[in-house]
């Protein structure tokens, strides 16, 4: 098998081709999930065998010590249970209920790590056909990953979020495919390190997503703790409200060593499930931060009047518009003193009136809104329209509000736009400097808010008009005048040519 180190299209290709084995046969919205979770036991088998070759290589062809090692690492893969056992048995009868059986295996070795992570994903469905075809259908898949390509060792695979990228992938493609906006928003990674860098998550941290999807977003907040701090003294906290989502979550913290997470399946604003065990109130955090679904309809209004956790003391947001419900939930679980959070939400956040501009205007008045950075359009699939990202604090140290325009610089793609690292850092910087950029950003005072009657829309702060250049018209006039007598030349010029081949 190859070492060389693989890359993520690499493994994106693959695993879209894997995807053929089930097109005509069940939905993409089902096929998905087996996917995705035969990527995660691929994984998890090729690391744990390159493991295994490795304690070999040192200590000699010793199985009960070897596995007697294997057994204290982070994870436990049973004897039976991993891809290569499968794949070694794919022509035989029984495919299906092998790979759950597999599966099962793995959750109960590993205790909370993935308990229930699999109980939604069974194999062994009759939604894939009668038997035969069941078992054809799952013979091509362990053949599909059992590629060379494919061999996801931890040399090959270096720091890549395997599951997390491939996952964003799918999503992606089975939502352009179908012509329709996904369902799921997902997260570009470069808006990911974004709202990672500027939170600024440090040791001891504890750190949560209440839309967390893949956990993505978590994760890159972890690693921004190791990067700053070298230090792995931080917890996770997430909860999803799609089932096969939350699982994938799980397989992820599971695969980058998180083991200090808490992921929990669940509507956050209907029924929020991050409560402190022995109040039963809401655990407040030092960072929160969230990509939520777009003005989500049918949130939870009906019951919001009658909230036991306040949340919606400032106002309740419109029926059919969601997203103050979920900016409402993150504040509550803020801490008071180091509590930041940072939300990607659509424009209108920032100018609809009505219930909404009331719960806005309480934000500013207990001075809570620290930034307002506007973003490009097309940046996030499934959506053209432009996203912002609003910053809140709990302790800001002035009562003034930054808003950036960033919406004009991106790189540009045919179906999507992109940030790039220049782009990234522009925004960075001048979040740090808090300073006034011409036709860039501009620090707001309270004063000036209220005169604009709490709108935050960027143009009204950030002026980005570009004069256009005066024009000269005697200069325009000499010009025209010089044209026309150049003009006239040549056609004097032509005619004379003409005469001297016999036209007339």
């Amino acid at each position: 098998m190859s070492n060389t180190q693989i890359n993520q299209e690499d493994i994106n290709s693959a695993v879209w081709n894997a995807c053929d084995t089930f097109r005509g046969v069940i939905s993409a919205d089902t096929y998905k999930d087996f996917v995705l979770t035969m990527l995660f036991l691929k994984y998890i088998s090729d690391v744990y065998q390159d493991d295994y070759k490795k304690l070999v290589s040192q200590f000699g062809d010793n199985p009960e010590l070897i596995n007697a090692m294997m057994e204290k690492r982070r994870f436990v893969l049973p004897i039976g249970a991993s891809f290569w056992d499968l794949f070694e048995q794919r022509s035989q009868p029984g495919n299906g209920q092998r790979i759950d059986q597999a599966l099962h295996a793995i959750e109960e070795a590993n205790g909370t790590k993935l308990q229930n992570v699999f109980q939604d994903i069974s194999f062994n469905t009759d939604k894939l056909g009668q038997e035969k075809q069941k078992n054809d259908l799952l013979r091509h898949l362990l053949e599909d990953f059992g590629k060379d390509i494919l061999n996801l060792s931890t040399e090959r695979v270096g720091s890549l979020d395997v599951i997390g990228n491939a996952y964003e992938y799918l999503i992606k493609h089975f939502a352009a495919g179908s012509g329709k906006t996904a369902g799921e928003f997902y997260t570009p990674p470069e808006v990911s390190d974004l709202l990672a860098t500027i939170l600024e998550p440090v040791e001891g941290d504890q750190i949560c997503d209440p839309a967390c999807g893949s956990g993505s977003l978590l994760l890159k907040c972890g690693a921004m703790v190791r990067k700053n701090s070298g230090s792995k003294k931080y917890a996770l906290f997430g909860q999803e409200a799609i089932g096969s989502t939350w699982a994938l979550a799980k397989m992820n913290m599971f695969l980058h060593g998180e083991d200090n997470h808490r992921i929990e399946w669940g509507d956050t604003i209907r029924n929020p499930l991050l409560l402190d065990k022995d109040s039963n109130n809401l655990l407040h955090f030092d960072v929160v931060t969230a990509n939520p679904p777009f003005s989500l309809d049918k949130w939870g209004h009906d019951d919001a009047s009658s909230d036991p956790y306040s949340r919606f003391h400032r106002g309740i947001p419109p029926k059919t518009k969601g997203d103050y419900a979920f900016i409402l939930h993150m504040i509550e679980t803020l801490k008071p003193g180091t509590g930041r959070m940072a939300v990607v939400v659509p424009h209108g956040v920032l100018f609809r009136a009505s219930s909404e501009g009331k719960i806005r205007q309480r934000l500013i008045e207990e001075n809570l809104l620290d930034t307002v950075i506007g973003l490009p359009e097309k940046l996030f699939f499934g959506t053209g329209i432009p996203a912002a990202i609003l910053i809140f604090k709990k302790h800001k140290t002035d009562d003034k509000v930054l808003f950036i325009d960033a919406s004009r610089e991106f790189k540009s793609g045919k179906n999507q736009n992109q940030l790039t690292p220049d782009n990234i850092q522009k925004i960075i910087d001048t979040y740090k400097d808090r300073e006034t950029v011409e036709k860039y950003a501009y620090l707001a005072s309270f004063d000036e808010i209220a005169e604009n009657d709490f709108n935050l829309n960027i143009p009204r702060y950030v002026d980005t008009f570009e004069e256009e250049a005066e024009i000269d018209l005697a200069a325009v006039r000499t010009e025209r005048i010089q044209l026309k007598n150049e003009l006239q030349n040549l056609e004097l010029e032509m005619e004379g040519y003409l005469k001297e081949l016999g036209y007339e």
